[in-house]
């Protein structure tokens, strides 16, 4: 019974499923499962386009965030999240911004609140209220933030961040660059030229006030262009090399080198330019060129614009068959003046010569200064020589009259070379070169005159110019040698010494006389390696000789200048093996005119070495007895002017009476040059004299004959 109570029951149950089945039919499931799948798979695509939309904002290098209507954060990005890394632990979705805000202010996230939080956070909060607009922030660290918010239709927000920190940066360094640079500045805008901002620099350049400035153009500061001054290349740079003239606020010109740059400022695309004032250096430059064209002290042309003129007149002469004259005028004695009265008294002197030349000259003809006393005037419109010769007379008068310079009344004369164009020179080099030639045999001849170039001229200066070419290579090719003159003792007859006398043997032209070649070697600055190389040789032969021979080396007052003279002695000394007694150097008077103390410290350097110093040609200078007390000499050797026809010339034996006595009073050896007879060889030895030498005993021979001649007189002596 307890069975057949429960079965019903049983009963009930799956009579109630198959009611609920008949319910909900086939049909109806596959529905819900559809849509069911439906929902799923839109689930997870907003997942995927969430995580797309995260994704996208991810990569943007922009900070971007989202917050609902009530302020909330939705979603940021990584970027959002780097630039405020300070506050990144509170960003959570849900999490009010005003919040973090406020932490981050109490953390001192944000300088700009510090001191005044509560104004900063309600600041703050109402610009995100009401967005639309940028504004900048500085975080912690330094960085600049610029922050645009928008709003949505619904009342959320989306924010922007652009971390503008190397863009404030550059601003900056540009602000410093222009602003602060000490070379005027402009930016003006790249169409109109319209000036929109100025530095400091070019404010006080020009002038101009600066809201001034704002109102100009860059062609209002223009004085002669109307061009804008930038010329773009596709690289939107250029530096512009030529000059440019501005007006300055008080009207005055400047020149100016201007430098573009396009580049965009405020978002404004500009032209900046520097204004280099090139004013001062443009006046510098002319002042240069000027001083390059000009001689400093008399204002007067110099060479190089003379030759100029020069050349412009053979030009215009050759198509108008007009002629010219060229003169070199050379004060006289103007070293003398200089060295007498000072170099500023000597200034003045050419300045008042250089006033006489202008007032003798008509306004056609031109001057010029070529040296430190030397003038050249070009005389125009001239075709006889007489016309010139008349204008050489008036130059020397003028130049002749007393010229007042302070307290003294100076007294100069002049010596004019002339040359005439065409006929002497067809260029400005070959006529100057035949002016010059010209003045050089005005001063030969006469002093205080002038001269015309002659043909003749030309062909000595040519001989001399070859005697230079030649001389120089017969130094380097080792050709010049010594031949030696013996000095005899007139009691003994004995040879003493010898004389080194150089000597010249050209391929061509044979044995070339030292009076020809000695003087150039003096003029070109040759003495000094001709002498050095005689003194090497000479030493070299005599260490050869007899223990007691001597030589005697002539030196020249140039190789003293050179001021290695005492090296080259020690170093001939040292490689001849040659004792230092057994060398005597010849000097001349003309060494000591100014008695120089280098002149004289070197002489006795020498003597301290052992080396034997004579005074050669004595009694031809200005003061040989005061040079006898400027240093104790060795060796008189007289000239051969005295000695020459001796026997019959009573003035002479008085001079050479007088010098004998002399030298025996100082206790040094006298030696007679250029005796050539048996009458003045007696009577040098009747008063005493102590040496001779000469063609009497024997003219210069080579070192290949001393050896012989020095056998020779052992078994007689050159003199009985």
């Amino acid at each position: 019974m307890g069975i057949q109570k429960k079965r019903p029951k049983l009963a009930q149950k799956r009579g109630g499923k198959q009611r609920l089945r008949a319910k909900t039919s086939p049909v109806d499931v596959r529905e819900i499962v559809r849509r069911r799948a439906e929902a799923e798979a839109a689930i997870a695509d907003a997942r995927k386009a969430h995580e797309r939309l995260r994704d996208a904002l991810n990569i943007l290098p922009q900070g971007i965030v989202f917050l609902d209507p009530e302020g909330r954060y939705i979603l940021w990005n990584k970027k959002y999240a780097e630039i405020y890394k300070r506050s990144s632990d509170l960003f959570k979705q849900g999490a009010k911004f005003e919040d973090t805000l406020r932490v981050g202010v109490a953390r001192g996230d944000y300088p700009e609140a510090i001191g005044r939080e509560e104004k900063w956070l309600a600041e703050r909060l109402s610009r995100l209220h009401k967005p639309g607009q940028r504004h900048e922030q500085t975080l912690a660290d330094g960085r600049c933030v610029l922050i645009e918010e928008r709003q949505t239709g619904d009342g959320s927000v989306i924010g922007l961040r652009v971390d503008i920190t190397e863009l404030k940066q550059r601003e900056a360094s540009f602000r410093l660059l222009f602003e602060g640079n000490p070379v005027p500045m402009i930016l003006c805008a790249p169409d109109d030229g319209h000036i929109r901002y100025v530095n400091d620099a070019a404010i006080e350049h020009y002038g101009f006030a600066r809201d001034e400035f704002h109102k100009l153009k860059l062609r209002d500061l223009q004085a002669f262009e109307s061009e804008m001054p930038w010329i773009l290349d596709d690289s939107g740079d250029q530096q512009n090399t030529r000059m440019w003239k501005h007006v300055k606020a008080d009207g005055s010109l400047i020149d100016l080198a201007i430098y573009s740059r396009k580049l965009v400022y405020n978002d404004q695309p500009m032209v900046m330019l520097a204004l280099v004032d090139m004013t001062e250096r443009k006046r510098a430059e002319a002042r240069l060129a000027f001083m390059a064209q000009h001689d400093s002290l008399t204002g007067l042309p110099n060479r190089n614009l003379l030759r100029q003129r020069v050349d412009e007149l053979l030009a215009h002469g050759r198509r108008s068959g007009d002629k010219f004259a060229l003169l070199f005028v050379d004060l006289d004695n103007f070293k003398t003046i200089n060295d007498t009265l000072g170099h500023g008294t000597g200034d003045q002197l050419l300045k008042s010569v250089t006033k006489r030349l202008r007032s003798t000259l008509r306004d056609e003809d031109a001057i010029a200064r070529l040296g430190a006393d030397e003038f050249a005037i070009v005389q125009t419109g001239c075709g006889r020589p007489e016309e010139v010769a008349l204008l050489a007379k008036r130059l020397l008068e003028a130049i002749n009259v007393p010229h007042l310079i302070g307290d003294h009344s100076i007294m100069i004369g002049a010596s004019i070379g002339i040359a005439m164009a065409p006929g002497d020179g067809d260029n400005s080099e070959r006529l100057m070169k035949g002016a010059d030639m010209a003045l050089s045999r005005a001063k030969q001849d006469a002093r205080g005159t002038f001269s015309f170039f002659e043909a003749e001229m030309d062909a000595r200066a040519q001989a001399r110019r070859r005697i230079e070419t030649d001389l120089r290579a017969a130094i380097e090719d080792d050709v010049l040698c010594p031949h030696y003159q013996p000095l005899i003792d007139l009691k003994s007859g004995r040879i003493t010494g010898f004389e080194a006398l150089v000597r010249w043997p050209h391929a061509e032209r044979g044995m070339i006389p030292p009076s020809e070649f000695i003087p150039v070697a003096e003029e070109t600055g040759l003495i000094s390696a001709l002498g050095g190389l005689m003194l090497h040789r000479a030493c070299a032969d005599a260490a050869q000789w007899a223990d007691e021979v001597r030589v005697a080396v002539n030196l020249s007052p140039l190789q003293f200048r050179a001021g290695n003279l005492l090296s080259t002695v020690m170093d001939a000394l040292k490689q001849s093996g040659l004792a230092p007694s057994r060398l005597e150097l010849e000097i001349t008077e003309t060494l000591l005119l100014d008695k120089s103390d280098q002149v004289l410290a070197t002489l006795h350097a020498l003597r301290a070495l052992g080396v034997r110093i004579s005074m050669d040609d004595f009694g031809t200078g200005y003061s040989s007895l005061s040079y006898l007390r400027s240093f104790p000499f060795d060796k008189i050797k007289i000239d051969q002017s005295f000695v020459r026809d001796l026997a019959s010339n009573r003035d002479a034996q008085a001079i050479v009476r007088s010098i004998i006595s002399l030298g025996m009073g100082l206790g040094v050896t006298i030696t007679a040059e250029g005796v050539e007879t048996e009458a003045e060889f007696s009577c040098l030895r009747a008063e005493g004299c102590h040496e001779g030498q000469g063609y009497l005993f024997s003219k210069a021979r080579p070192n290949s004959d001393i050896a012989a001649l020095l056998q020779a007189q052992v078994a007689k002596p050159l003199v009985a």
